[in-house]
């Protein structure tokens, strides 16, 4: 197998990225030097890995530190509408990369650090021991080569998010920026983050994610800027109107980290919330002599922003979790209102006392319901604080707030019970009540006598205990509601708040979902990025819609070729991975058949491993035909509790053993587990992908934000008409996918008539063979009974319905196979779906939601960098 390029070789022949300047490479190794300098401790004369890597990065954060603060002066100065991105999960994923990408850095980078030289008579080079003589390093000054990609290497991801939710977040900040959007996101700083996921003995294990173990180069602390966050207490009833008192108060510390556009010299802030406890916390007890123990009770406080509870489409009604969403969201709203109140740069004295004008200088999305809390904790602020009437309290918290809904899966709404709300908020418990008292009378008014309706549209659900919609609440509370692709949108209004859209039609809207081709084109697939760049150019960078113009090459030879040389490379790159990992020998030839979300019922990867047996059981049947070769990777974290997806984990890799060790099947068919799949991990597997697992049971997957990542890095999509693979199938034409299954139509009226799996396994022997071996212990003979559950489930409780859609998979499964066996005509397949990628940026999304909802728009306007003067 020829050795791949590396991204260092690739980077010398890349346009997009820039030619670096001797000036700038000179400039950065400077810098670079001095930070090493002040980075090395003095008993220490030799850098370890880690030193460089975090003298690259304060490097790199030089260049960022000046944008930003011209950016927050132009703000002020501006003073346009601000933008609030509220969300309880930022997956942010590596700060390095995509920094120097869209300041335009990383070539010039890359250079500097390999020139860099030094006088030391120890071996400083990165692959080195120490006692060896390096080949770079001969004489008494050297040049080090440092690699980048090994520095980069080194950074730990910033895994504040579960999945989908959090990484669309991190690309919408990366858009808001581009954008230039006076945009902020706020969520919380989590210590833990999403836990590292170890597969033993095929089993998932958990272990801590201590992210911040060695320290964060790209935060800053603003401790000038805590803030006081209440819990508890009670409610007094006086003249004045009511009074929270007697709370026990926890500080949130912001930690501020820079976002920069892209080549615009905009930084925007993401500022995560951090909690500590005040130094008076618990000390009451010192006066009963247990200094000790109201010291350690300080953890109580902190524990808040503790850990990321790592259930993804699931609500976990725990009561740590409930002051997760009201620490975030009262620290947030208390630093939105300050900044609205000061609006010259500098200025700490309120310039504002009048909330009038608030909605016209602030807009708050809530990312889903987890920051629902935002509108009572508006409304007490301009009851309690301002004493406001509540019709003018009311209609400003409306026009500020909007609500994005990313599920209509029941299991994963937010039903927080009344109980837990009357101990630790009693306030706004009483806010909400009156909240819903007024939308009843409301509801009431236009249908009367609608009891039933009512009971629908309730905030309170009755019941034992009786609990509080918070979607329900989200919908009420603002000015705009939308859904994530506009199947999902679509199905919003027609059931899960059919009721409410009834009332206000125009509240409902859809803003379908999209990615930054920042990060997931030109930073994880640079290969492809400069084949695109030399015939269209590199504006396709801002404006995706531009990848339309390469129709004009689907019959160009030359091109195709080159696409197909691309693919074949990230191939092989992959491959070399994934040997070193998992001991597998990998076929590039084969087909990279790529499952990587959540593991989830709903996401279908036991339909997937259905198929994995049945291609299985056709090579062992005829072991001398031809047969198109695959390696299958399935990769995903199952939340801890969820015994279902720890399963379906355990059955995919005992499978793998099987199959990876059958003499007979040879490198045919391989199956891999994508351990601990994460955003770095991403980056490395979808620009290697041939095929796309898209294959949720229609109207369960609300969007999905892989399948666009898939298909602006060349992988077909072989999927069902759910989430946006319904919009990726109009954009590229439904012919150019491998579509398969039941649509939501059929879905609903097998539920009105009822499913029986049964029927299927009688009538399919393919599936009734699968199912067959998994229950009588084929792929765990060890324990025969390991897999009853699954089968049970299968064959009783499935709400997903897999044996429905098991023959149209594996049918279609037979197309790709038919099509791979033609690489010129799977290539220009592939070309047809990069080139109707364009819908599926984020900077679309972020702009229809500016334009539609927040009532703001989108500038070109590129900031002075910090070297020129400003007008």
């Amino acid at each position: 197998m020829a050795r791949p390029l590396t991204d260092h070789e690739k980077r010398k022949q890349i346009s997009v990225r820039g030619i670096a300047g001797l000036g700038d490479v000179a400039e950065i190794k400077k810098s670079f030097n001095r930070h090493l300098h002040f980075t090395l401790v003095k008993d220490r004369n030799v850098a370890t890995p880690r030193d460089y890597y975090f003298a690259l990065a304060h490097t790199v954060r030089d260049h960022l530190v000046g944008r930003w603060i011209r950016t927050q002066q132009y703000y002020y100065e501006k003073d346009p509408k601000r933008v609030h991105y509220l969300s309880l999960e930022f997956y942010m994923g590596r700060t390095l990369q995509n920094t120097m990408v869209n300041l335009g850095l990383q070539n010039t980078c890359d250079e500097a650090i390999y020139q860099v030289t030094s006088r030391s008579t120890r071996c400083l080079h990165l692959t080195c021991v120490c006692v060896c003589v390096c080949v770079v390093c001969v004489g008494g000054t050297f040049q080090l080569g440092l690699d980048l990609e090994e520095l980069e290497d080194i950074e730990e991801d910033a895994g504040l998010g579960n999945g989908g939710l959090g990484r669309l977040a991190a690309c919408f900040l990366d858009s808001m920026a581009t954008l230039g959007l006076a945009a902020y996101g706020y969520g919380i700083r989590y210590e833990f983050g999403i836990f590292n996921q170890k597969i033993s003995n095929g089993w998932q294990v958990e272990e801590a994610d201590d992210w911040l173990r060695y320290g964060n180069p790209w935060e800053k602390a603003r401790p000038e800027y805590m803030l006081p966050v209440h819990f508890y207490g009670r409610v007094e009833h006086t003249g004045a109107g009511p009074k929270w008192v007697d709370t026990q108060v926890v500080l949130a510390m912001p930690y501020d980290t820079p976002v920069p556009g892209f080549k615009n010299n905009t930084v925007n802030t993401m500022r995560l919330w951090s909690a500590k406890a005040p130094n008076d916390f618990n000390l009451q007890e010192f006066n009963v002599g247990d200094y000790i123990q109201a010291v350690l009770d300080r953890n109580l406080a902190e524990n808040i922003s503790r850990v990321l509870y790592p259930n993804d489409n699931f609500f976990e009604g725990k009561e740590l979790r409930l002051k997760q969403e009201y620490f975030v969201v009262a620290a947030t709203l208390q630093d939105i209102i300050r900044r609205f109140k000061s609006s010259k740069f500098g200025c700490r004295d309120p310039v504002r006392t009048s909330f009038e004008s608030f909605p016209d200088k602030v807009a708050i999305q809530l990312n889903d319901t987890h920051p629902a809390l935002a509108i009572p904790e508006l409304m007490r602020f301009f009851l309690d604080v301002e004493k406001m009437s509540w019709e003018k309290a009311w209609d400003i918290t409306r026009r500020t707030c909007s609500y994005t809904n990313h599920t209509v899966l029941p299991e994963a709404l937010e039903r927080w019970p009344v109980y837990m709300f009357e101990k630790l908020l009693p306030r706004h418990l009483l806010i909400i009540y009156e909240i819903n008292q007024r939308h009843l009378d409301m509801i009431s008014a236009l249908y009367p006598g609608d009891s039933e309706r009512l009971r629908r549209m309730s905030l309170i659900e009755e019941g034992d205990p009786k609990r509080i919609n918070m979607a329900h609440l989200c919908v009420v509370g603002s000015h705009a509601v939308n859904g994530v692709a506009r199947i999902h949108s679509d199905i919003v209004k027609s059931t899960v708040f059919k009721d409410f859209y009834d009332v206000e039609p125009e509240k409902f809207q859809n803003k379908t979902n999209g990615i930054t081709p920042r990060r997931w084109l030109l930073l994880c697939n640079p290969g492809l990025a400069d084949i695109i760049a030399e015939k269209i150019g590199e504006d396709f960078l801002k404006d995706l819609y531009q990848l339309r113009k390469l129709l004009d090459y689907i019959n160009d030879d030359v091109f195709i070729r080159d696409v197909a040389k691309v693919k074949q490379e990230n191939k092989q790159k992959l491959a070399v991975y994934l040997e070193k990992q998992y001991k597998v020998k990998i076929n590039p030839e084969s087909i990279f058949d790529i499952h990587v979300k959540r593991i989830h019922e709903y996401k279908r990867q036991l339909l997937n491993c259905l198929h994995i047996i049945t291609y299985y059981n056709r090579i062992k049947k005829e072991p001398n035909k031809m047969f198109v070769p695959r390696t299958i990777m399935v990769g995903g974290k199952a939340a801890p509790g969820y015994h279902m997806a720890k399963m379906i984990i355990k059955l995919i890799t005992s499978v793998a053993q099987v199959v990876n060790n059958d003499p007979v099947v040879g490198d045919r068919l391989k199956v891999i587990f994508l351990e601990n799949y994460r955003v770095t991990l991403a980056e490395k597997v979808i620009p290697a992908a041939d095929l796309s697992e898209q294959i949720s049971t229609a109207g369960t997957e609300a969007s999905g934000t892989g399948n666009m990542k898939f298909m602006l890095n060349g992988a077909l999509t072989i999927g069902t008409m759910d989430g946006a693979n319904v919009e990726m199938a109009e954009e590229a034409g439904e012919e150019n996918l491998f579509i398969f299954g039941m649509r939501v139509e059929e879905v609903e009226a097998m539920d009105r008539k009822g499913y029986n799996a049964l029927e299927y396994y009688e009538r399919l022997p393919e599936l009734r063979q699968v199912m067959d071996q998994i229950r009588t212990g084929f792929f765990s003979p060890k324990e025969p009974e390991l897999f009853k559950g699954i089968v049970n489930m299968l064959m009783h409780h499935d709400r997903f319905k897999v044996f429905a859609d098991y023959e149209a998979y594996i049918n279609s499964q037979e197309k790709v196979n038919n099509l791979y066996n033609h690489p010129k005509e799977w290539t220009k397949k592939v070309i047809r779906n990069i080139a109707a990628s364009g819908k599926f940026s984020s900077d679309r999304t972020i702009s229809e939601y500016a334009k539609e909802i927040w009532g703001v728009e989108p500038s070109d306007v590129k900031i002075p960098p910090p070297n020129e003067p400003r007008d």
